[in-house]
């Protein structure tokens, strides 16, 4: 009976819905019984230092047991299977603990004597995970890599007829025929795959594919081994490089020694001889000519298109206004026609919020204005309408529409920067309120700056119910407490 003792180091990727935490690094380690050459029962253990979304510790330890089967080694290593369960236990900012059943791929490659690299990979199921807010099921996925050592047993002697004992064989399973080394492994001289003693053209180049005997092949006949040759279907004629690929010299598709046109510009396309077509007959190949239908007679650019030098899209024959500034709208004669989509009373070439509701007040470059001046003091703008879920940082869908509103004032107005202030009522503990509302602050400053708005223009400051604008002790009051507000930050630019 032989005795398996691993160490791992472990990753593992968290259910980001139903376990909530981070992706981590740790390290662990198995205790393996083989009943035979096919199959082992392992001990698992590892322990991982991770932390939840809202950055507390968590750390996790899992104790397992693993049903495992294996293959005979091979060159490809000892590959396995493995079905377990473990019993999961977090502690740190929470204090529960998890069932789980796994399943593990593996492979073991020798290093040597009774030593071997372990890698796998592995699927968990946690059909009630504890950290979810509904008990939902977990598919957690994780991977391990390690050494392990071999102790006791092992198959009998001299199994391969090698003639060397397997106490001291590293490669058991050695062909008839092939030449070993006092290891009992087969050596390959030129590396072709096939063992000594077995190959039949023992000086293959290296890389080359060869037969069951051991001699290289050329299944496109161009000189260039398989295996060496990158390009085994070359065509018959094709000249080709020493990898055994065709040269283009004009990159064109049609192989040197094909190629009836061996100078064709890049870009244009050919025929079957290599020669450059030009359907429409403006003087630019097909494959280069972005108007492959010009009609006869047009005077073309260099990529075959009739010219329109404004870039207003009407071509230059056909533009009564060649010289119109770019970004216009223009009619069918080419000349600029002024509008306001949004009717807000900026013209659309210089409104940057072109999309304004009716009755907005907007500023001359057509965006709501966000902060009114009342006796020289620049009022704060409460965001009505921006909430939260219940206890929680994360925004509401409805939310969203008057962020976009604010988000694209502040990409119109670049110089702008803005504290971003969370404040909430008097419910709960005064360290509670004051984390929620940073953290609802940081929620609106992550939206806005997913829209595009720099983030070294906003700071993101919490309140707590330190800065109440209502009566507390109403519903209504409690209510208008708990808010956003916008203030525009002084000694910045405006």
């Amino acid at each position: 009976m032989q005795v398996e003792l691993g160490l791992l180091g472990t990753y593992t990727s968290y259910n980001s819905t139903h376990i909530g935490l981070e992706s981590s690094f740790g390290a662990g380690g198995v205790l393996g019984l083989y009943f035979s050459r096919t199959f082992s029962l392992e001990a698992f253990a590892d322990y991982t230092a991770t932390s939840d979304t809202l950055d507390f510790d968590v750390n996790v330890s899992r104790l397992g047991a693993t049903f495992v089967a294996h293959t005979r080694p091979t060159v490809l290593g000892s590959l396995y299977i493995g079905l377990g369960y473990n019993r999961i236990f977090y502690s740190g900012s929470v204090d529960v603990q998890d069932n789980a059943g796994y399943l593990i791929l593996g492979d073991r490659f020798s290093l040597g004597g009774r030593v071997a690299l372990r890698i796998e990979g592995r699927v968990s199921y946690i059909p009630n995970a504890a950290l979810s807010p509904t008990n939902g099921g977990a598919v957690n996925l994780g991977a391990a890599a390690g050494i392990s050592i071999f102790a006791f047993g092992g198959p009998p002697r001299d199994a391969d007829k090698d003639g060397v004992p397997n106490t001291t064989d590293q490669c058991p399973d050695t062909p008839r025929g092939a030449t070993v080394d006092a290891v009992g492994c087969p050596m390959d001289s030129d590396g072709d795959g096939v063992f000594d003693g077995i190959d039949e053209c023992p000086n293959t180049p290296a890389g080359a594919f060869v037969n069951e005997k051991g001699c290289p092949t050329d299944t496109d006949g161009d000189g260039v081994f398989d295996g060496i040759d990158v390009c085994p279907n070359t065509p018959a004629g094709a000249v080709v490089d020493e990898h055994g690929c065709p040269l283009d010299s004009d990159e064109d598709g049609v192989f040197d020694g094909l190629d009836q046109c061996p100078d064709t510009p890049l870009g244009a396309t050919v025929d079957a001889q290599g020669c450059p077509l030009d359907s429409d007959g403006d003087g630019v190949f097909d494959g280069i000519d972005q108007c492959p239908d010009t009609p006869a007679g047009t005077t073309v650019d260099a990529t075959g298109c009739p010219a329109d030098s404004d870039g207003d899209g009407v071509i230059d024959d056909l533009d009564q206004c060649p010289d119109t500034p770019a970004g216009f709208e223009v009619d069918e004669r080419g000349c600029p026609i002024e509008r306001d989509s949004d009717g807000d009373g900026v013209p659309d070439s210089l409104d940057r919020c072109p999309n304004t509701a009716p009755g907005q007040a907007v500023d001359e470059v057509g965006c709501p204005i966000l902060f009114v001046v009342e006796q020289g003091v620049v009022q704060a703008l409460v965001l009505r309408g921006v909430n939260f879920q219940v206890n929680r940082s994360a925004l509401t869908a409805a939310s969203y529409s008057i962020l976009d509103v604010v988000a694209s004032s502040l990409l119109a107005h670049p110089e702008v920067r803005v504290e971003i202030a969370g404040h909430t009522d008097i419910t709960g503990s005064h360290s509670y309120n004051m984390r929620l509302s940073q953290q609802r602050a940081q929620a609106v400053k992550a939206y806005m700056a997913r829209k595009g708005v720099e983030p070294s223009r906003m700071v993101a400051v919490g309140y707590g119910p330190d800065q109440p604008i209502a009566d507390n002790s109403t519903a209504s009051g409690r209510s208008d407490n708990r808010r956003v507000e916008l203030r525009l930050l002084e000694g910045g630019p405006r």
